[in-house]
């Protein structure tokens, strides 16, 4: 009888935390009994079929993400169940369960019985896309963002729309689906629609050729045509201008573009990954938003809750946030009091995940000790200024303040134009653009 080794530990969620459907088909019950044990205590969602019939019917409902499969059900005349289920689960790879001196079909993974627990976890964290772990939450939604990362990364959608409230991760959430897809060798190019004007992002997208405008000495290739083959994210694609949003619709629906002042059609296989924090829907009513755009960026969409909506998930993010600065600072904190962490918990955080990371970052980086306590926290409202600034009776020169700011930030940071992004609450996009509009390079 074929079963899988005596223990039975939760290895699969690895460090990769991988997650995930899994549907074993075979028609042995102690197999599928012992796997069953073996995927669930490893936090997999698992589905059972004894026969061919009855795991064409559990896909169907299922979906599942990978299928794990007794080699016997696939030779002889039931080769044709292995061809109608790839046709039903086109997305899900086959693993095929092999027994001693069974036949190996080609073009599938394959797992000698009985089954070694180490040999099952590297199969399935090679299928199950590793990065989805960098997303930190234990919430029930958090986990249903996993298995749709999970799927969308395999898929070979050419449009995905992520939405929520700023600083909500989706900028992380879009980095993820680039690693975990079969696009993450290609380039990965991002950029902040909202962060540029109109010309200088037509051109940032499309490139432009010599001469297409007056400070165009030089032919520039754009995000799109450096992407081939890659992903490019969109960032607040809610805040491009109409015209840019046709010429985007265009790009999408037929893969090609111009570059501003060109006449030659140019080709590109790219993944465009859109995001926005407005509503869409009532921007397309408003007529604010093309209409056909919307709905070809829509045909698979992700949306991130924010964070006061999953308050399980900021206990993970405190103590990942809370490691990683540890690692960056140098400094030794391993843990953070129960009191600390009530308060946060209780607390609205209106700038979502990106407001939580930049209170424990400043709380490590403050702490004395190797626990942060409540009064660590405290201190960002003595660091940081808050309320209203005073206006001068003779008024201020408001463009030579923003210039001044950006220049101070960018000399506190060393240049570093990330860190100065955090000092002015602005992205890496946004400082570049005034660093640009100032002529601070």
């Amino acid at each position: 009888m074929c079963r899988v080794h005596s223990q039975i530990p939760a290895v699969c969620s690895s460090s990769g935390g991988t997650v995930g459907r899994i549907l074993i088909v075979d028609g042995d019950a102690s197999v599928r009994g012992s796997l069953r044990l073996l995927l669930e205590a490893g936090g997999f969602e698992v589905h059972v079929a004894a026969s061919p019939r009855e795991a064409l019917e559990r896909v169907v409902k299922a979906t599942p993400d990978v299928v794990l499969l007794d080699a016997a059900v696939s030779q002889g005349p039931r080769a044709d169940f292995l061809r109608e289920l790839h046709r039903r689960a086109p997305m899900a790879p086959v693993v095929l369960l092999t027994g001693a001196g069974g036949v190996e079909a080609q073009g599938h993974r394959h797992l000698p019985k009985p089954i070694d627990p180490q040999e099952l976890q590297r199969a399935l964290d090679a299928l199950i896309v590793p990065h989805v772990g960098e997303l930190v939450g234990a919430s029930p939604t958090m986990r249903e963002i996993e298995r749709l990362v999970v799927r969308l990364a395999r898929s070979p959608a050419s449009t995905v729309l992520i939405t929520g409230e700023s600083g909500t991760g989706k900028n992380l959430l879009a980095s993820v689906l680039h690693r975990a897809s079969r696009r993450a060798d290609e380039p990965f190019m991002n950029i902040t629609c909202s962060a540029l004007p109109e010309s200088l992002l037509d051109s940032e997208l499309f490139g432009h050729e010599r001469g297409a405008f007056t400070d165009a000495r030089e032919r520039k290739i754009g995000l799109l045509e450096r992407a081939k083959g890659g992903t490019v994210f969109l960032d607040e694609i809610g805040e491009m201008s109409p015209a840019l949003q046709g010429k985007m619709l265009r790009f999408i629906e037929e893969k090609t573009f111009r570059r501003v002042g060109g006449h030659e059609d140019i080709r590109a296989d790219v993944r465009v990954v859109a995001a926005t924090h407005r509503n869409l829907e009532d921007a397309c009513r408003m007529g604010t938003f093309r209409e056909d755009l919307f709905y070809r960026l829509a045909v698979l969409t992700v949306h991130v809750p924010p964070l006061r909506e999953r308050t399980e998930d900021i206990e993970p993010l405190v103590r990942s946030f809370m490691n990683r600065f540890a690692e960056d600072f140098g400094k030794r904190v391993l843990d953070i009091e129960p009191e600390a962490l009530a308060r946060l918990a209780a607390q609205p955080w209106p700038g979502n995940v990106r407001q939580l990371r930049n209170l424990v970052e400043r709380a490590v980086l403050l702490a004395d000790d190797a626990v942060l306590r409540v009064r660590d926290f405290r201190e960002r409202d003595r660091k940081r200024p808050s309320g209203s600034w005073p206006l001068p009776d003779e008024g201020i020169d408001l463009e030579e303040l923003e210039k001044d700011l950006v220049r101070q930030a960018l000399v506190r940071s060393r240049g570093n134009r990330s860190e100065a992004g955090r000092l002015l609450g602005l992205n890496r996009d946004q400082v570049r653009y005034r660093i640009q509009k100032f002529g601070l390079e």
